[in-house]
């Protein structure tokens, strides 16, 4: 089993920063793969971007150049910097990850950009 914890949600007006952060403990040498996905009110949950323990990365094409996945792998931890923020990117921001066995969720942090 894995846990992930993300933090570093909150509100932020047009333009501005955040930095998510979601840390895995528990059973996570087998893990290959951390993502950030992310659900809108009324919306499905959709891709916002992944990363692999090789490092490399993919993002949703809309949030290419504003958003950046990235990992510290001694601390377990991977990070969401977003940048130029948006109202529409109003949304609940959930860490998944995967190993051999399945995939996991965290329980989400809201990030709200007013306007």
């Amino acid at each position: 089993q894995v846990q992930l914890v993300e933090s570093g949600g909150g509100l932020v007006q047009a333009g501005g920063s955040l930095r998510l952060s979601c840390a895995a403990s528990g059973n996570i040498f087998s893990m290959y793969l951390m993502g950030w996905y992310r659900q809108a009110p009324g919306k499905e949950r959709a891709l916002v971007a992944t990363i692999t323990s090789g490092d490399s990365t993919n993002y949703a094409d809309s949030l290419k150049g504003r958003f950046t996945v990235s990992a510290d792998n001694a601390k377990n931890t991977v990070y969401l910097q977003m940048n130029s923020l948006k109202p529409e990117d109003t949304a609940v921001y959930y860490c998944r990850a995967w190993d051999r066995s399945g995939d996991y969720w965290g329980q989400g942090t809201q990030v709200t950009v007013s306007s």
